[in-house]
């Protein structure tokens, strides 16, 4: 059925004014025409930038069509887009943006029986295929963006991935579309017998057109269709006017096959009915390894004898960047020696037994033959983690190895050639690179002669724009000879584009060109891509860059080029808008909005910090309503593959924009928690009456902004400070020697019997702890901007702890003030030889414990209450982002007789004092219940609930009435038989079991 729209008008001069009132007017989305937003959609994942005049967030495919309509009214083109992962520049435009993955997100229906599902474009592919996995089923193209990439994304891209040997691309599994045509028209596409396509030829308007005009191009180019698309199968280039000419007895005219590849560029996509295939029960892999990325790809074909699901190849390139990772910190314990390559051969199905001894068919072949010095057998998902993990970061791992203004860049990644002239191919390809001068890592599928190859190129040098030219025109006459595609599965775009009429031939790309028209006749649907397109060197986006103005900045940032080399560090790949794994980006994924990203951050701050005034342009309230929502928990900082760290870049913001309006009282007052917490804790009675009264509650809202819904924490008049005092202890008999323990700003004053169980094991292990109780790490100040408050914090407690035992370990219960010694202390007092030292001093109380237990210094009952609980383990963002969990899970196992499981639960939304602040309190909860509350609710009342940070545990007994215990808590408890508890312990520490 079709909706017809009145024609445009003929283009004209956009009147900016009447456009935003007529869109407002028309959509029920948002519509953003302020310039941060603006600048944060003129970019994609690709080294392209265009800046658009407007972004919209439809709600709806009537959204869509209107939207399309008003522009084409005032003649300004419209580019959608979902992630803008893009590589190819395909989604950044000059007129409107549509971002159909903030509310179009939602799957309409999944029939299992027909193993079919109709989804809104901002599907995001993992979202579709957790929904299919409950019956059983996925959908087939497997993108190593799956976590961010959309549905409508893949079918603007025709996309791929490393299983299309065995499940093709997007173009295979789609069977009908609801689209909006360029004139506003909504209509569905689908397969059609030749009478149906007369009857829809007969409809008036633009789509009756369409149906009558496609059949005639491809009968005017007959020849040229035939003959003139390469010869390769797996193809993302041009539009598929093959699959038109093939219409007929035996296969349907169908229109939704056809638009898929098309880029946004003939019809935007609304609604899609999609194939799922079936989920395969197991996934093996073998994983050799080479001296030489050649000699992999020499090894493919013995592999592709042997029918498997995929061959993929990773070279030393991704290798060695991922183990500077934490996140990937499990790759060196998997790997073989020191690989130049690795080669995934996987093979699916529900027979592990004969899926085995496949592998062990391509370990004996590769042996046979002389491939490779070793082959890996993974198994097992826990066998198959780390390296897999790897394999699906490599553009994100390859990305980060930016080498000054130098950045790996996609231009010539996308090509495919044969596999059976694969390694040739790449010979000749390297060769190409070595005579340009230029260097890049080798990845990809190597079971469809697929690989993504990123030369190093700096594109503010017009030498090297030139050079990085000549590069892409020798490799596209490369792909020729060697009867391969130019675009496999990323798109032409503005990287590609240019090619075209060479590549088809000027008959068939005239064909294309006609296409074009027939379909959007005022050229409304993102010009300038597949045809009609500029110079590859044009719209560059560092080359649009000004050198950045010079900024005094109270951190220091040199080690990234400045301030902004640091927020520029982006590539856009999209990572930070990941949901349901991770911890990147919290606010993201309970807004889905661009700006909530790392990424828009990022680029917000690259606005801000090419301005020509940049201090002032830091103070812009546009740009902190940007930065609002970040939390500071650093998990871009370690999740992020080119390590943009969000929370340093906040932190020196913030302290800009109180240069020029102020510090808020309530940023002083969080500012200066320990101040606050110690007179809490010297006057509990009344300070713990006083938060617990409505009034009062009320009247802190109303003056500071803390929200009246959150319970405050309690404070103990006997402190950690006091009880350390006043206790009575005798040395050790054989001492291990002394240990720097940080009485932090928040469990010696509100949780003390925290501070209180990890000194009494620390002793009974031996260690001599002295405790370090005169001052703050100046991580609540820096939190709040107060940089130079925070600067003479650090200064003086590293000047404390440097004074003692050089080799003494510094430890503390709470990560987020044992981490800033780590981390951004070193960031405060550059070259402060005090900093230094204690920051290579800091370690986890949890390393010493688990070290103690090792050795036999402390021992664990085999008998206590823990035995045959389960714990359910909590991670804090910032021990994740510096060190990671391992060594607090490491701990709580040697518990004996307790099941630890750790919750997939990125940030917990409190973070510090951000979920105390009244207009944060709902997205602080919102983002509790993405993914941890739900966690902590579905165990049963046994399940011991454990959490290293303070702010977490005070967030998980507000979100789930579940008290969260800390992992040295739960080991003292168990070095007590028969579930006894130690004397030492008060009324607070009283908890459910």
């Amino acid at each position: 059925m079709t909706t017809t729209a009145p024609p445009p008008a003929a283009p004209g001069t956009t009147d900016v004014s009447d456009l935003e009132r007529e869109l407002r007017e028309a959509v029920e989305g948002e519509v953003g025409f302020d310039d941060y937003t603006r600048h944060l959609f003129s970019r994609d994942a690709s080294m392209y930038t265009l800046m658009p005049v407007a972004v919209v967030y439809p709600r709806s495919t009537a959204d869509v069509a209107a939207a399309v309509r008003i522009a084409a009214r005032h003649g300004i083109p419209v580019t959608a887009r979902g992630a803008g992962t893009s590589l190819a520049g395909q989604t950044t435009g000059e007129g409107l943006i549509l971002d159909l993955s903030r509310h179009m997100r939602q799957i309409r229906s999944l029939d299992p029986e027909g193993r079919v599902a109709v989804v809104q474009p901002g599907v995001v592919q993992d979202d579709l295929n957790r929904a299919a996995a409950q019956h059983g089923l996925m959908f087939g193209p497997d993108t190593s963006t799956s976590n961010r990439a959309t549905i409508g994304g893949m079918i603007g891209n025709n996309s791929a991935g490393s299983g299309s040997l065995r499940y093709g691309m997007t173009i295979d599994h789609v069977r009908s579309l609801e689209v909006v045509l360029a004139d506003g028209t909504v209509t569905r596409l689908g397969p059609l017998t030749e009478e149906e396509r007369s009857t829809r030829a007969q409809e008036p308007g633009l789509a009756g057109a369409i149906h009558r005009g496609l059949p005639e191009i491809v009968e005017a180019h007959r020849e040229a269709v035939e003959e003139g698309f390469p010869p390769f199968w797996r193809r993302a280039c041009g539009y598929r006017l093959d699959r038109i000419a093939r219409a007929g007895e035996d296969e349907p005219f169908d229109l939704a096959k056809f638009v898929v590849g098309n880029e946004g560029t003939l019809v935007i996509v609304t609604e899609a009915e999609v194939d799922l295939v079936p989920k395969p029960r197991h996934t093996v892999f073998a994983v050799g390894h080479f001296t030489s990325p050649q000699k992999a790809i020499e090894a493919t074909t013995d592999a592709l004898a042997l029918d498997p699901a995929q061959v993929e190849l990773m070279d030393r390139t991704i290798l060695d960047l991922s183990r500077s990772k934490i996140e990937y910190a499990g790759l060196g314990q998997v790997l073989v020696g020191d690989p130049d390559a690795l080669l995934f051969v996987s093979f699916t199905g529900d027979d592990l037994d004969e899926l085995t001894a496949k592998v062990e068919q391509v370990a004996q072949v590769w042996e046979e033959h002389g491939h490779g010095y070793a082959t890996l057998r993974l198994l097992t998902p826990a066998d198959q983690k780390d390296l897999l993990k790897v394999r699906k970061s490599s553009l994100g791992l390859l990305m980060a190895a930016s080498q000054g203004t130098s950045r790996p860049l996609a231009f010539v990644e996308d090509t495919a050639v044969p596999p059976e002239v694969l390694a040739d191919y790449t010979t000749r390809f390297k060769e190409i690179l070595d005579e340009e001068g230029m260097t890049a890592g080798f990845y990809g599928h190597a079971s469809v002669g697929c690989l993504h190859i990123r030369p190093f190129v700096d594109l503010a040098d017009p030498e090297g724009v030139a050079k990085m030219r000549r590069v892409a025109v020798r490799v596209k006459d490369l792909v020729r000879e060697f009867g391969g595609v130019n675009s496999s599965e990323h798109g032409d775009g503005l990287a590609r584009s240019e090619f075209n009429r060479e590549i088809f031939g000027d008959d068939l790309y005239e064909a294309m060109r006609e296409v074009k028209a027939l379909f959007d006749p005022a050229g409304t649907l993102n010009p300038g891509k597949i045809v009609d397109a500029p110079p590859m060197t044009e719209n560059l986006r560092d080359a649009q860059l000004p050198p950045a103005p010079e900024l005094r900045t109270r951190l220091d940032f040199s080690v990234t080029g400045g301030m902004r080399g640091a927020a520029d560090r982006c590539m856009n790949i999209g990572l930070c808008r990941k949901t349901e794994v991770g911890a990147m980006c919290p606010s993201y994924m309970a807004t889905f909005q661009e700006q909530d990203s790392t990424r828009g951050r990022a680029n917000a701050l690259v606005k801000a910090l090419s301005e020509a005034d940049p201090k002032a342009a830091l103070g812009d309230e546009r740009l902190h309503e940007v930065l609002d929502l970040c939390l500071m928990c650093k998990a871009c900082k370690s999740e992020c593959p080119l390590g943009v760290d969000m929370a340093k870049l906040k932190s020196e913001t913030l302290s800009h924009h109180h240069d020029l309006h102020g510090v808020p009282a309530r940023s002083r007052v969080f500012g200066r928690i320990r101040s606050l917490n110690a007179l809490g804790s010297r006057m509990a009675a009344v300070a713990n009456r006083a938060g617990r009264v409505g009034p009062g509650r009320k009247a802190m809202e109303k003056a500071l902004g803390i929200a009246a819904e959150r319970p405050l924490p309690t404070f103990h008049a006997m402190n950690l400070v006091r009880w350390f005092g006043r206790r009575s202890t005798s040395a050790p008999a054989t001492p291990t020697g002394t240990v720097r323990f940080l009485a932090d700003s928040f469990t010696s004053f509100t949780e003390p019997h925290i501070g209180r169980a990890a000194i009494e094991l620390l002793e009974r292990a031996g260690w001599e702890v002295d405790l370090v109780s005169s001052g703050c790490c100046g991580r609540s100040a820096l939190s709040k901007g107060l940089v130079d408050e925070a600067k003479a914090r650090a200064a003086d407690l590293v000047a404390t702890l440097a004074d003692g035992p050089a080799d003494a370990p510094v430890v503390g219960c709470e990560p987020s003030c044992l981490f800033t010694l780590r981390d951004e202390t070193l960031s405060m007092l550059p070259g402060d030889e005090n900093a230094a030292s204690v920051a290579g001093r800091v370690r986890q109380v949890e390393e010493l414990l688990g070290e103690a237990i090792e050795s036999g210094a402390l021992e664990l009952a085999p008998d206590s209450w823990l035995a045959g609980r389960r714990i359910l383990y909590h991670g804090h963002c910032h021990q994740k982002a510096e060190v990671g969990t391992a060594a607090t899970l490491a701990l709580l196992r040697r518990i004996p007789g307790a099941e630890v499981v750790e919750v997939d639960a990125g940030c917990c939304g409190m973070a510090g004092s951000f979920g105390y602040e009244a207009e944060h309190y709902e997205i602080s909860m919102q983002i509790g219940e993405d993914r941890l509350f739900p966690a902590v609710r579905a165990e049963d009342e046994r399940t011991v609930i454990c959490a290293t940070g303070t702010s977490c545990r005070e967030q998980i007994f507000h979100g789930t009435e579940r008290n969260a215990w800390h992992p040295v808590e739960l080991v003292r408890e168990a070095l007590v038989p028969g579930g006894d508890r130690s004397a030492d312990r008060g009324p607070a520490d009283e908890r459910m079991r």
